[in-house]
C-alpha cells in the first residue's frame, strides 16, 4: 500500500509539473517582445510615437567640444523606465486639434507651432492625455537628450552633420521649416538639433550634478524653465545634442515650441 501511495503521488506530482510548464509556456507565447528603438505608433490626432528604451548615458559635453558652455558638466544619467516620444515637433495642426486655435508666427499645418509659453504646452498635454487615455508630458531635460542623442557622443547625432539634421540661421532662410525634412537620427526622431527650440518639464539650474543619477527631473522650483535643441534662428554651437538654454514658463518665443512623450504603463 505504502509502494502503491507513493506512485500515485509522483504521478499526480509529475501531472502538475507538466501542467505548470504549459502554463508557463502559454504565458510566455502571450507576451509581447519589447519593441525595438524606433518603433513607432500613431495616435488619434495623427501623431507619432517613437520606442526609447530604457538605458545609461553621458550628459552634457567633454570640456574639448567645440562650442561647449559652462552648464554642460558631462556625468553619467541611467534611464530605468523606456518612453515613447513624439517623433517631431507637435504641428500647428495637432495643437489646432487639441486647443482648437494657432497662436504661430509662421503658419502652415506641417509647421511646428510655435509662440507657445511652457504653460501652454503643459495644458496641451493634459488635454491630449484626457483624450488619449495616456499620459502625455514635456519630456525631462534627461529624457530630451537621451532621444536626441540615439546613443552617439559626439555634439551632433545622426550623420553628424548639422547641414543634414537641422534647420539653424544658415540655411533656415530665418524661419521655422516643415517638420520632418530634414534627416531623422538613429532612433527615428526628427528635428532636434533644429527647426524651433523645445521647452522640457525642469526647471533650469545651471549646475548638474557630479555625481551619477538616475532619472532625474531638475531641480524642485525655479524662475526659468529648460529650453533644448537648436532652432532656425540658433548659431550652430547652440544646436549641439549637449546645448542648453531656458526661459521664464510665460515667455511666447517665435523659434520655440515642444514635443510630447507618452509614458509607457508598467506591466
Amino acid at each position: 500500500m505504502m509502494i502503491k501511495s507513493k506512485s500515485l503521488f509522483s504521478l499526480g506530482g509529475l501531472l502538475l509539473v507538466v501542467i505548470g510548464l504549459a502554463s508557463f509556456a502559454t504565458a510566455c507565447k502571450s507576451e509581447k517582445p519589447e519593441p525595438q528603438p524606433g518603433n513607432f505608433i500613431t495616435n488619434s490626432i495623427g501623431m507619432k510615437l517613437i520606442y526609447v528604451p530604457a538605458g545609461d548615458f553621458s550628459m552634457g559635453s567633454p570640456p574639448e567640444e567645440k562650442g561647449r558652455q559652462d552648464d554642460e558638466l558631462l556625468h553619467k544619467v541611467k534611464i530605468t523606465r523606456a518612453f515613447r516620444i513624439g517623433m517631431t515637433e507637435v504641428t500647428q495642426a495637432q495643437w489646432r486639434t487639441v486647443m482648437g486655435s494657432n497662436p504661430s508666427n509662421f503658419t502652415g499645418d506641417d509647421l511646428p507651432v510655435e509662440k507657445v509659453s511652457w504653460k501652454s504646452a503643459v495644458a496641451f498635454c493634459k488635454k491630449l492625455s484626457e483624450t488619449e487615455g495616456k499620459t502625455y508630458r514635456l519630456p525631462t531635460e534627461a529624457e530630451w537628450e537621451y532621444a536626441c542623442r540615439a546613443g552617439v557622443t559626439g555634439p551632433i547625432a545622426g550623420t553628424g552633420q548639422i547641414d543634414d539634421m537641422a534647420w539653424y540661421d544658415e540655411n533656415s532662410k530665418e524661419r521655422s521649416q516643415t517638420v520632418a525634412t530634414k534627416t531623422q537620427n538613429t532612433w527615428g526622431i526628427f528635428d532636434m538639433h533644429g527647426n524651433v527650440s523645445e521647452w522640457c518639464g525642469d526647471y533650469y539650474s545651471s549646475d548638474y550634478p557630479e555625481a551619477d543619477v538616475t532619472d532625474p527631473i531638475g531641480p524642485s522650483e525655479g524662475k526659468y524653465r529648460v529650453i533644448r535643441g537648436g532652432s532656425w534662428g540658433y548659431f550652430e554651437p547652440s544646436c549641439r545634442c549637449a546645448a542648453r538654454s531656458s526661459a521664464p514658463p510665460s515667455y511666447q518665443l517665435k523659434q520655440t515650441g515642444f514635443r510630447v512623450v507618452m509614458e509607457i504603463e508598467k506591466k
